[in-house]
């Protein structure tokens, strides 16, 4: 059976609470036609934000995130406001391929709701879509967990990021990368390669601290330059409608976007 758990989690920095709730009055009194558009609700969700308020939310939220990687909500304000340069350039190569053309243009969602889970069962065993599911079993997560995104400032950037932060999982199952602590990290190494934005640089440049030495070993010696090189040599992640790629091969999915197999940590077996 796929469980779904879901943990409510709160913020605790006084700086961020303060910010956040002035943004979200700001929200509330700003009409949908001010003098120069910014502070207008771009999308469903959206708290409009001033650059002093971004900044003072960034500081907050990494602060929080550095001392517990596992706050994916305050990865995902800290990614929210220090990401636009890098979410400008993931949506001029989404543009710039015919799929991700098409993705800018359907924005489909990766959630609970639009996954076929039975269809999914079903497919064989090294398909794509059944080995996500197995991932999703395995590590006891859910899509759903991901935050919808309310910091970014322009409708389609704003996107963007959320189908970056739906397709993380993809990654995990493409990477064949687990949840723990080294897995994400190493994941964080190739987003940071891929993708270019700050969180995923902040994160694969200090989640290292947090390994043991043998985990730390195995990531510098192995699984760190193997998610560099991959992240810098692979497609735009992007650019994949996924949902169309279900019955795909996993291993022909990752020829196609040019990533290679994760080398295995000294005794390890394979997945």
């Amino acid at each position: 059976m796929f469980r779904v758990t879901l943990v409510r989690r709160h913020v605790c920095s006084p700086c961020f609470a303060l910010s956040l709730k002035a943004a979200c009055v700001r929200q509330q009194h700003t009409g949908s036609a001010s003098s120069d558009g910014h502070y207008d609700r771009l999308y469903p969700g959206h708290v409009p934000s001033t650059g002093l308020q971004k900044a003072l939310l960034a500081v907050g939220s990494g602060v929080a995130a550095l001392q517990n990687p596992y706050r994916h909500d305050m990865v995902a304000v800290l990614g929210e406001t220090t990401g636009r340069r890098a979410l400008i350039h993931l949506r001029n190569r989404m543009r710039n391929h015919p799929e991700g053309r098409i993705i800018l243009t359907e924005r489909p969602r990766i959630r609970l709701s639009t996954l076929d889970l039975n269809k999914m069962a079903s497919l064989p065993y090294g398909s794509f879509g059944r080995e996500y599911l197995r991932f999703l079993e395995d590590n006891h997560v859910t899509p759903d967990t991901r935050a919808d995104v309310k910091f970014v400032d322009d409708e389609e950037l704003a996107y963007v990021m959320q189908r970056y932060r739906e397709v993380h999982d993809l990654l995990h199952t493409l990477l064949g990368l687990p949840t723990n602590m080294l897995g994400e990290v190493a994941v964080k190494w190739f987003e940071a390669a891929q993708t270019g934005l700050p969180m995923c640089v902040l994160g694969a440049a200090l989640g290292p601290l947090r390994l043991n030495s043998s985990r730390l070993r195995s990531l510098l010696t192995s699984l760190g330059p193997w998610a560099l090189q991959s992240g810098r040599q692979a497609r735009c992640v992007l650019s994949v409608f996924y949902e169309r790629r279900w019955e795909q091969s996993l291993e022909d999915l990752r020829e196609e976007l040019h990533i290679r197999p994760p080398p295995l940590p000294a005794g390890a077996s394979p997945p």
